[in-house]
């Protein structure tokens, strides 16, 4: 059974609070297939990842340490990216929204933008003179295509073979693997989750238009074009949290409660 969490249009919809929450309900492996953060404004996340030599964020960390014993973050998050904002607005390789890749981390492997210079902390803690260098959006897609799209790829394989998985969005994505079927879905934004129905939610998906994502070349469908197609099962008030309880897995899943049972029930456990 796979169990879908997405976002709103919210920068911090929370998501990863819902899905640890999950996790520690439902005994679930939990995963984050693609993520990212930024060098300036989540570095000190950037600086834990520095410590271990392996570049995943604090959503990959909060759910693998919530899962079983063994799960490190890079297992669970196969494609990580790591921007940097661009003062003055838009340019370079992947350069979007003000902000130029950096880095990323496709498995095992490394990519470099080759068009820019790299922070000593990020040179020094990642393996950066073995990464593959691209200096054109032509060389990431052909890298794109060699490396992320085998790992995302293997990880779905992975996900379809367990019993019960919680998959983590990002952003305001509907849904990270395109190719994943789902059996329900849960929208979180601050207030409210809204329950959805997996296969109508992933049929809404092929009929949504799909805009250009940060990979170069892909399509990817905005939760709220897929959810003005379809009416949720339900839709259930959450409380607002204090940090004590967010760094809980037990308090967030007594917490939303509700939520998860309105959940579980539409997935017909």
């Amino acid at each position: 059974m796979n169990l879908l969490v997405a976002g709103s249009e919210h920068l911090d919809a929370g998501k990863t609070t819902f899905s640890a929450g999950l996790v520690e309900r439902t005994g679930a492996v939990g995963y984050k297939p693609r993520a990212g953060n930024d060098f300036w404004y989540s570095h000190d996340d950037v600086l834990a990842a520095a410590d271990d030599g392996v570049l995943y964020g604090k959503d990959a960390r909060k759910l693998a340490a919530v899962g079983p014993d063994g799960i490190e973050p890079a297992d669970i998050n196969v494609v990580h990216r790591l921007w940097r904002p661009l003062p003055g607005g838009v340019g370079g390789v992947l350069g979007q929204d003000g902000r130029e890749f950096l880095l990323d981390r496709a498995g095992e492997t490394y990519v470099v933008n080759g068009t820019t210079a790299i922070p000593d902390v990020v040179r020094r803690s990642f393996p950066i003179e073995s990464a593959v260098r691209v200096e054109s959006l032509a060389e990431f897609n052909d890298v794109m295509a060699g490396h992320h799209q085998p790992v995302q790829a293997d990880l779905l394989a992975e996900i379809e073979a367990q019993p019960l998985s919680v998959i983590e969005s990002y952003g305001s994505v509907a849904r990270p693997l395109s190719d994943l079927d789902h059996d329900v879905v849960a929208v979180v934004e601050p207030r409210r989750v809204r329950v959805y129905e997996g296969r109508r939610y992933d049929r809404s998906c092929s009929v949504a238009s799909g805009s250009p994502g940060p990979d170069s070349g892909t399509l990817e469908e905005r939760v709220a074009d897929v959810t003005d197609l379809i009416d949720p099962v339900e839709t259930v008030e959450i409380p607002p949290l204090p940090e004590s309880v967010r760094h809980d897995p037990a308090a967030i899943a007594a917490a939303y409660e509700p939520a998860y049972d309105a959940l579980l029930s539409a997935a017909g456990s």
